[in-house]
């Protein structure tokens, strides 16, 4: 593992224990077993440090949607519905239930998560990051793709915004409630299925059940 790739993943490690700002750059230097300058070679502050830390995090995100064979890059939202078209409920099931539980017990995105939640009244930039991925940009790419759902036929016609919402907005309470209880996780599939059975029930047309 290269230098930089270390300072990221020990740096992600500390801020999840002491937030970003009770950690500093000498700390992060000495998990990593380097001095400061050495450090400072690689990264010019502790912000870019934690720049690294998103674009780690989004890097994970892309990397599941090609081991799954999900649809997520930009302009793929008639690809995507394409895709879901395809699933039956149990299989719907199946790959919401993988998605979830890598959201759940990724180190990376764990770490990331509790970062944000403690820095949500400290620091507006990092929750914002946080608010960026995990929710604007998800109720924008399921709204953009529930909107192409509607036009193929596959969902009932209505506010693809809405649709997305009332589609995530559970996903991410789940999250939420189970992230430092990820012994838990049978608990937070099974009620994932009840919700994905009650969205398919109210949102898919009847002529693709």
């Amino acid at each position: 593992m290269s230098t930089k790739k270390r300072i990221t993943e020990e740096a992600l490690t500390l801020f999840a224990q002491k937030g970003y700002k009770g950690t500093s750059v000498k700390q992060i230097a000495e998990a990593v077993g380097i001095k400061d300058a050495s450090l400072y070679k690689h990264f010019r502050s502790k912000q870019e440090i934690f720049d690294s830390i998103v674009a780690l995090i989004n890097e994970h995100i892309s990397n599941l949607s090609d081991t799954l064979g999900i649809p997520q890059k930009e302009n793929q939202n008639v690809e995507a519905s394409i895709f879901y078209k395809k699933l039956d409920l149990d299989e719907l099931k199946d790959i919401s239930g993988k998605v979830f539980i890598f959201y759940l017990t990724d180190p990376y995105i764990s770490k990331f998560w509790r970062i944000a939640h403690m820095e949500q009244y400290q620091n507006d930039q990092i929750y914002g990051m946080f608010r960026q991925i995990f929710m604007d940009d998800a109720i924008t790419y399921q709204t953009d793709l529930f909107a192409e759902m509607m036009k193929a036929g596959i969902l009932r016609e209505g506010n693809a915004r809405a649709v997305a919402i009332s589609f995530y907005a559970p996903i991410f309470l789940l999250l939420t409630k189970y992230a430092d209880h990820s012994d838990k996780k049978d608990d937070a599939l099974e009620i994932l299925d009840s919700q994905i059975e009650e969205f398919v029930r109210v949102y898919r047309k009847a002529d693709h059940e």
